[in-house]
């Protein structure tokens, strides 16, 4: 378990109403209706996010701080980059309840070689709060296209 040496920011939101509710930041900057996707049996036509948008958003974002950060230690060019994160939901083998899996794609068009480009990403991967968050209980799948 990560224990921290200092707490810099901590973000709060409640939540109703489980996945077909709300959820808003104590802050007012987020606030959203949340619905149930249609491949889990939501409304096709439905009108919110759910979590693992949420966490999509989220880790991506994340990620591409990391990615940031160690590119400017690693004096790479990052512009223009990117981080798409896949958040997949479903039951967990040998488990009762449901597990995550994530692939992120990053895309590093101003860093030529290939060598220095995945050592940025594996970098990042350590670096990154979300992926030390999940790791070893979360399968993350990182694709550098």
């Amino acid at each position: 378990m990560i224990q921290l040496t200092k707490v810099l920011y901590t973000a709060r939101a409640t939540a109703e109403g489980g996945r077909e509710g709300h959820t808003a930041s104590d802050d007012g900057r987020l606030d959203v209706e949340l619905a149930m996707p249609p491949e889990m049996g939501g409304p096709v036509d439905g009108v919110g996010t759910n979590p693992e948008q949420l966490f999509a958003a989220g880790y991506s974002s994340c990620f591409h701080s990391a990615l940031k950060l160690v590119a400017r230690r690693m004096k790479l060019d990052a512009d223009d980059s990117t981080v798409a994160a896949a958040v997949g939901i479903g039951p967990g083998e040998g488990m009762l309840g449901y597990g995550l899996q994530v692939e992120l794609t990053i895309t590093l068009p101003k860093v030529e070689d290939r060598e220095q480009a995945q050592q940025l990403v594996e970098t990042s991967h350590q670096v990154c709060p979300y992926s030390n968050a999940i790791r070893g209980n979360v399968d993350v799948t990182l694709t550098l296209v």
